[in-house]
């Protein structure tokens, strides 16, 4: 990639943020739900603490799961350490919430998108001051490879349904370029197909003019262009 420094440039541009959902689930339901009480909010001294919380009663009622947010440093700091410390700091949270009382967590799911070697963090995040030309950059293909996801949806880029549509553009692009190359292969068959019979029809004529070797009528047929199909024929 080292010709294509306007490439990697443009991918530098384009930071990655790390959004990590930890899931609990509880041997029952401890906190309100009901109408306008599906969020929690945890204030702690330390920016992104366990602060955003959501229970999954209306999405799967008798699921007894709570699921806390955590973003980028927070996410990355708890991806470092075992599950049984997080659930640890996360019992010491939900205690302050709701009283000491509650039960603990019977499981925990702790995604590891940041310590995935194939994923690194879960979605792009273009900087504020940032143009569509650094989206196209990042879109273009080099070569024969093409570059798709949602990182290369200028409109939807964070999200899911960006890089659903941006597949669909990118598959659209890749087809056409196929189908030009098909387009080229058809074009240099039906061009040797017409040269063929010309060689084949004046090489076979060389035993008969005196003086005249085989190997120089390619020559005369290809750069003087006085011989066409029909007088070879003739």
């Amino acid at each position: 990639m080292h010709e294509q420094r306007w490439k990697t440039e443009a991918i530098e541009k384009c930071d990655v943020i790390v959004y990590t959902k930890i899931f609990l689930k509880f041997p029952c339901k401890f906190w309100p739900c009901g109408p306008g009480k599906e969020f929690f909010i945890y204030a702690h001294e330390r920016r992104g603490y366990y602060t955003f919380w959501q229970h999954m009663e209306n999405a799967y009622p008798g699921s007894n799961i709570l699921v806390v947010t955590l973003t980028n440093g927070e996410s990355k700091r708890v991806e470092a350490q075992s599950d049984q410390e997080t659930l640890k700091e996360a019992m010491e949270v939900l205690r302050i919430m709701f009283g000491p009382d509650i039960p603990n967590a019977i499981d925990i799911l702790v995604p590891r998108w940041w310590n995935n070697r194939f994923q690194r963090g879960s979605y792009s995040n273009y900087p504020i001051i940032s143009n569509s030309q650094v989206v196209d950059t990042i879109r273009a293909p080099v070569g024969r490879i093409f570059f798709t996801g949602e990182h290369t949806s200028e409109r939807f880029s964070g999200y899911v349904h960006g890089g659903y549509l941006s597949g669909i553009d990118t598959s659209r692009a890749l087809l056409e370029e196929i189908r030009k190359e098909k387009e080229k292969e058809r074009i240099n068959e039906t061009q040797s197909f017409l040269l063929e019979p010309l060689l084949a029809l004046t090489l076979s004529q060389t035993d008969t003019v005196p003086g005249l070797h085989k190997c120089e009528v390619p020559r005369q047929v290809f750069l003087s262009r006085k011989m066409g199909i029909p007088e070879a024929i003739l």
